[in-house]
């Protein structure tokens, strides 16, 4: 089969083409002939830093991944050769990932792909949803009626996170960097965007809130970002953050105003080999998938590549203010194919 490898951390031109063997499909495993691959930043961050699991190079990379189950192994239940499939898996150094043509795949991560989108679009989903799912429901416990801020609500995790919110019964605040991303967080439900290149978001989420702060505040941004949320949500509020709180956070505020604070990884099941996780992140992906065949939810793919032009991708990524998702085309897709 055809892969991109990496042998050593570095820039982009560490990614290489390269044939292989097909892995094996062990017990409780379904081998899934990939047809996308969704990219990640993530994925960017590994391949320049190293991977979770640094004894494990040669790697390759890529947690995202949508295609049809070629094999199924023992104990497998669910599943049959022949279904489409997605699923967040591999690509952290402990397993290989989806930069390739096939990939085993535990059970448990899996759920069908969603009739109503293609692979290109499955493939770019799970990472997203299931972080934003987890930030959202799991740690801030959003209800309906809540005021949410979402930062950087055009990204990968913000344009779904905005959804999600208002599936919730939730008003939801985004921030974004120009009026066309604006114009692109309104289309999917957002009710204030705060251009931060404008305007002071702190004084704009308090300004929408009467002066209270937001219930729920979910950080993709991190650094002084999240300093700036601080102030702005409520006493007894949440704030969730995907990133490493910044060494000179407002400890003592929060402490003061009983903001419960929250980190939200959604790869410590593949890390730290979780069952219940992997069976959770399934769940979250059979939920997302009726949201998406019931036209309650949708995925933005901002561009797609051959799977021989990761490395091009990558860079993509790295030059920062994207919108969307970028997804590796891995095997030569016609127009409408979704099975």
């Amino acid at each position: 089969m055809r892969a991109m490898m990496m042998n050593e951390p570095g820039s982009p031109d560490v990614l290489k083409l390269v044939e292989m063997d097909q892995p094996a499909c062990g017990d409780g495993e379904v081998l899934v002939q990939v047809m996308a691959a969704g990219i990640n930043p993530v994925d960017t961050k590994l391949r320049q830093h190293g991977l979770y699991f640094p004894d494990s190079l040669p790697a390759i990379l890529g947690c995202d991944g949508s295609g049809i189950i070629e094999k199924v192994g023992a104990d497998v239940t669910r599943f049959e050769v022949g279904d489409p499939v997605y699923y967040c898996y591999g690509g952290l150094g402990q397993k290989a990932g989806n930069y390739a043509e096939y990939i085993a795949v535990p059970e448990s991560y899996v759920a069908m792909k969603p009739d109503c989108i293609d692979f290109i679009d499955a493939a770019a989903a799970p990472l997203v949803l299931i972080t934003a799912w987890e930030a959202l429901f799991d740690r801030a416990r959003i209800s309906s009626g809540q005021k949410v801020l979402i930062h950087a609500g055009a990204g990968g995790v913000g344009h779904v996170a905005i959804q999600l919110a208002k599936l919730a019964g939730c008003d939801v605040a985004t921030t974004v960097s120009s009026t066309e991303k604006a114009d692109v967080v309104k289309t999917l439900g957002a009710d204030l965007a705060i251009n931060y290149k404008e305007q002071n978001v702190t004084q704009a989420l308090l300004d929408w809130t009467e002066g209270t702060g937001v219930d729920v505040a979910f950080d993709t941004v991190g650094g002084e970002a999240f300093n700036q949320l601080v102030a702005a949500t409520r006493v007894y509020g949440d704030i969730v953050t995907i990133l490493q709180v910044p060494e000179n956070a407002d400890w003592k505020t929060i402490r003061l105003r009983n903001i419960r604070v929250s980190h939200e990884l959604m790869l410590t099941p593949m890390v730290l080999g979780l069952a219940e996780g992997a069976e959770h992140h399934g769940d979250i992906l059979e939920q997302c998938g009726q949201f998406f065949d019931q036209q309650q939810l949708s995925i933005f793919v901002a561009d797609t590549f051959p799977l021989e032009k990761a490395a091009e991708a990558h860079r993509l990524i790295e030059a920062g203010s994207m919108s969307g998702k970028l997804v590796l085309e891995v095997q030569q897709l016609e127009d409408g194919d979704d099975a």
